[in-house]
């Protein structure tokens, strides 16, 4: 594949009234918003930092979780089935 990627849609309003920009490689002009934008690859992360981070959301979307299930267990019940004998 020797041709690059095209945007789908503006990143700014969403139109797809794009045309490449005379502005230089990787430049676009949306018709829609009357914006000009550019887009450039920055290169490939490495497999330990998206690792790293992927578990670390992990652990933090289960810690939040736990913290969650705790302040509910501890709210004594105040589901209004507490009788007074």
């Amino acid at each position: 594949m020797s041709e690059r990627a095209a945007p789908f849609f503006c990143p700014y309003c969403g139109d797809e009234d794009l045309r490449p920009s005379e502005a230089g490689h990787g430049a676009w002009e949306c018709h829609g918003c009357r914006r000009a934008f550019q887009l450039k690859f920055l290169g490939l992360l490495s497999p330990t930092a998206s690792t790293a981070s992927t578990a670390s959301t992990a652990a933090n979307s289960a810690s939040a979780a736990t913290t969650s299930a705790n302040s509910t267990a501890n709210d004594g019940g105040s589901s209004g089935d507490q009788r007074d004998d």
